[in-house]
């Protein structure tokens, strides 16, 4: 008798993101990278993004990853990793935080979303060093 073995290969993303205004609301930009599991760069982007927050260029971050990962992988099987230099950002996408700035929550419910299509994500602060 014959037996068959099915592998179940997960893809395992890290993500760095980082967004910044120059003053608060000021001119900004956001920037994130992914990398495979092996640590190969599989995407780089930044954006100048206008004039906003930095709370709104850190979540732009986010969303935009988030987006580029949902268009250009296949978003079966993948184990998510997102490191944010943001506290806030990283404690409030886990649920530690409470989400308490109105006009953030459109952008948040988004990356929400987005996280659940993409069968969930982990997300981390790490020191600005790291981003």
């Amino acid at each position: 008798m014959r037996e068959l073995f099915w592998y179940y290969q997960i893809m395992k993303l890290i993500i760095f993101t980082d967004g910044a205004s120059r003053g608060n609301p000021g001119p900004a930009s956001y920037g994130f990278t992914i990398s495979n599991g092996s640590g190969k760069l599989l995407h780089e982007e930044g954006c100048y993004i206008g004039q906003t927050t930095n709370n709104v260029a850190e979540y732009t971050a986010v969303l935009k990853a988030l987006e580029w990962v949902r268009k250009n992988l296949n978003t079966r099987d993948l184990e998510i990793n997102l490191f944010a230099d943001s506290k806030l950002v990283a404690e409030q996408l886990s649920g530690r935080y409470k989400i308490k700035a109105a006009h953030l929550k459109p952008i948040i419910e988004q990356i929400k979303i987005l996280g659940i299509k993409l069968g969930g994500v982990f997300y981390t602060h790490v020191d600005r060093k790291s981003t």
